[in-house]
């Protein structure tokens, strides 16, 4: 629904009531909604906080407003009341106008620049594993809302904060020491990210192995988890690791480098990319210059023990823990220091955090902290949080039998589209690479559109079946509409610089599709204050049931006047084009055949 015809009928819609009433009605108190399906119309104006003005019946208001609407504005062409809801009917001199005049326009659907600038953090690996499916659903939703926000008009940068450091990727290191014989990517012909996270999985059995003797010993768990050789020498290497030993250094840098060559496989099989790449090896240390500023004006106090804290306890949260007694950081310390970084680097004006749920607290802390601290850009700081990703039970093992592996799940993705396309049919006449190229564009939309079109905040079952379904609320659906478009379009020969033509009268199926169409600016608009790449998800797949609907209910190339299959041909091409567009901003590839 085109924005200026809304704000028109309020703007009438005042002046009805200061003519008919004599009483003034502020914008903001007229109601618009979109006409329920079963009643004709497209706008209703909910009459109910009129009749205070009018002293007579909502049905009756209704009636007096409607006539007033429909002797000022020309596009309205009828309007009927149903208790107190006044349904507005817009003329088919509107809706040609609408797709005439502002669908079919180059930058339909693109918002000049805001002057904002915009960082959007998200993916966060560890580099002691490959990617899961929940790094999946994180970098999927990162990637879509920076793209929905640049087609806002911010200038948006995509940043990824690597845990590179730490104890976890000394367990790797040492596993690989120990027990690695020295394998290596090439040796091996694993992903680097798979061979580092092997060893973290050895690590972790020959830790529990030792734990299980010195039970046996008689020491309890708690005493057997500190007294693990293993944990006092990982312990050891991470001590040796920050003191600068240029053994260790090297073959950290060594199996982070096999590490990083599998995550970007991974990225670029997933679409994603970034702009910034922190690293915590080089920003664990930051952060103690804010603590001192922190103590400096009262924010943190020190205990006995020298360590710094945080009291929360008024907003409702806890005491924080800083900074150690030891002078060690703690993550919300790094976290303070990377803040100030971003922003020292950046001067952006907000900053998106892409970070699970089971993190809410730290960043309530985290921005809660920054603001105390005297921090104007705080204010712009969010925790895009999401649910987690569960998987029907029994379908798909990873190797380690917990999490699913990105690579597998995706492999098993581009397996099944391939399945479903041949069953269908729908490969006729396609060369090896074409056939490739295809399974690829189905296997990945079908993962990235179920992922997507569930609220981010929503825990969500994925099940890889149900998503490479040709007929159901998937990508495939979507992309499939697409390729029976463009079909279409190819058929006709269509001249897509051709001017539209202007038939008689319109069919409700154009009208519906009209309609939507015209939505698609304000739906950008929501998903991107709402950092909610479903909404556009969503969005979508109505285009796609209206235009098959449309596409089903009216002849189109067989269409015997000449206005009416152009008409038809440029509405066709203005859908193809919006689900191109959309599903390009949740980084999905439509294919111009199926």
């Amino acid at each position: 629904m085109a924005n200026s015809i809304q704000k028109r009928l309020v703007e009438v819609t005042v002046q009805a009531v200061k003519e008919l009433y004599n009483a003034d009605i502020l914008e903001n108190q007229i109601a618009l909604q979109a006409t329920r399906k079963e009643f004709e119309g497209q706008i209703t104006i909910v009459t109910f906080p009129v009749t205070r003005f009018s002293k007579s019946s909502p049905e009756q208001t209704g009636k007096e407003i409607g006539a007033y609407l429909q002797q000022h504005i020309a596009e309205i062409s009828d309007f009927n009341v149903i208790k107190g809801f006044l349904n507005i009917v817009l003329s088919d001199a509107y809706w040609i106008t609408l797709l005439n005049q502002t669908i079919t326009a180059k930058d339909f659907g693109i918002f000049p620049a805001n002057g904002k600038k915009l960082m959007v953090e998200y993916s966060s690996p560890n580099t002691n594993k490959p990617l899961h499916l929940g790094h999946i659903r994180n970098n999927l939703l990162g990637y879509s809302v920076a793209e929905i926000l640049k087609a806002y008009g911010y200038d948006v940068i995509k940043a990824n904060l690597v845990n590179d450091r730490g104890i976890h990727i000394c367990k790797s290191m040492l596993a690989w020491q120990k027990f690695g014989n020295g394998e290596t990517p090439e040796s091996t012909g694993l992903k680097g990210d798979h061979l580092v996270g092997k060893y973290y999985v050895v690590f972790d059995k020959a830790y529990k192995q030792e734990i299980e003797a010195l039970k046996a010993e008689g020491q309890t768990e708690d005493e057997a988890k500190k007294n693990a050789p293993l944990m006092k020498e990982a312990q050891a290497m991470l001590q040796q690791w920050e003191a600068g030993n240029e053994e260790v250094i090297s073959l950290w840098k060594t199996m982070n480098s096999w590490v990083y060559a599998g995550f970007e496989k991974t990225y670029k099989q997933l679409g994603v990319d970034f702009d910034k790449y922190y690293y915590e090896s080089n920003t664990y240390l930051l952060g103690k210059d804010i603590i001192q500023e922190g103590l400096d004006n009262g924010v943190f106090f020190k205990k006995e023990d020298n360590s710094v804290w945080i009291d929360l306890t008024a907003e409702g949260l806890d005491q924080k823990l800083v900074l150690r007694g030891d002078g060690t950081s703690v993550y919300i310390t790094q976290d303070l220091g990377t803040a100030q970084l971003k922003y020292d680097e950046f001067k952006m004006n907000d900053s998106i955090y892409v970070v699970g749920n089971e993190q809410d607290y730290h960043f309530k802390v985290l921005f809660l902290i920054l603001k105390k601290l005297g921090k104007a850009w705080a204010d712009g700081l969010f925790h895009l949080s999401y649910g987690m990703v569960d998987l029907p039970s029994g379908k798909m093992k990873s190797r380690e039998g917990t999490v699913v592996d990105a690579d597998d799940l995706m492999a098993e993705m581009l397996k099944t589209a391939q399945e479903r396309t041949e069953e269908l049919g729908k490969t006729e006449g396609l060369d090896e690479e074409s056939k490739a190229v295809l399974y690829d564009t189905i296997g990945m939309g079908a993962l990235k559109y179920f992922l997507l079109k569930v609220d981010p905040k929503k825990r969500l079952l994925f099940d890889p079946n149900e998503s490479v379904d040709f007929q159901g609320h998937t990508g495939p659906f979507i992309q499939y509409t697409h390729a029976r478009i463009k079909s279409v379009l190819s058929k006709a020969e269509f001249d897509f610089d051709s001017a539209v033509s202007v038939p008689a009268t319109i069919s409700s199926y154009e009208r519906d599709l009209i309609q939507q169409l015209g939505a698609f600016p304000e739906i950008i608009e929501a998903s991107a204050q709402e950092f909610s790449p479903a909404q556009l998800a969503n969005y979508i797949y109505e285009v796609a049931k209206f235009y098959n609907k449309f596409y089903h209910e009216e002849t189109i190339l067989k269409a015997e006047d000449h206005d009416v299959k152009n008409f038809r041909l440029h509405l066709s091409a203005s859908a193809a084009k919006v689900i191109a567009k959309g599903m390009n901003l949740l980084g999905i590839r439509v294919p111009e055949r199926m």
